[in-house]
């Protein structure tokens, strides 16, 4: 080449040098140029693969302290059969009545939600005549306990002897799912040969 590049006289030198230097630029504004800002992309796209994988990494260190918390929903309140759910709760409203001295004027039929992962839902709506003290004292108790049991809506007036309140209550009790036993492990029976 150097032989070659020789042998040509000062113009055809010029010549070639300017074809190469136009093949260059060329070259270079077909391949190279478009394909400047690729590294910033690459940075672009590597930052947010580190801040997802890190973010993925916080989520699964969490899993034990989730878990735990689970159990915890499991295991919380007290379990009753899904039978007997609506008369252990309409049982437990009555007596706490009886026991708090409020008189249970009116109920409404019981409604049952559960679009919840760990509880079923009981709702009742009730309508109770009582003093303060005893209105207090009946919600105070209901919600203490084990019972699950919390109220939604309350509506207060008197009476209309002016005496007493009249009270309009939507309690909701929370009772466990039953829980999903894990099918047992399968074992494969064994192959003896006889002798």
């Amino acid at each position: 080449m150097k032989k070659y590049f020789a042998q040509l006289r000062p113009l055809e030198r010029r010549l070639v040098v300017g074809v190469a230097v136009v093949l260059v630029i060329v070259l270079n504004a077909v391949f190279i140029w478009p394909h400047f800002k690729d590294w910033g992309n690459l940075q672009t796209r590597l930052t947010k693969a580190r801040s997802e994988l890190a973010r993925n990494q916080a989520a699964v260190a969490k899993i034990p302290a989730l878990r735990a918390e689970v159990k915890k929903f499991e295991s919380e309140g007290e379990f009753v059969a899904l039978e007997d759910q609506s008369v252990n709760f309409m049982r437990t409203i009555q007596s706490q009545s009886s026991a708090s001295g409020v008189a249970i004027a009116n109920t409404s039929r019981q409604l049952t939600r559960t679009n919840d992962v760990f509880f079923i839902e009981q709702v009742q709506n009730i309508n109770v005549t009582a003093t303060e003290e005893q209105l207090v004292d009946f919600l105070y108790k209901l919600g203490s306990g084990a019972s699950m049991i919390r109220v939604r809506d309350l509506e207060l007036q008197p009476d209309p002897a002016r005496q007493r309140l009249s009270a309009n209550i939507r309690l909701v009790a929370s009772y466990q799912k039953n829980p999903v036993s894990a099918p047992a492990a399968k074992t494969k029976p064994s192959t003896v040969k006889a002798k």
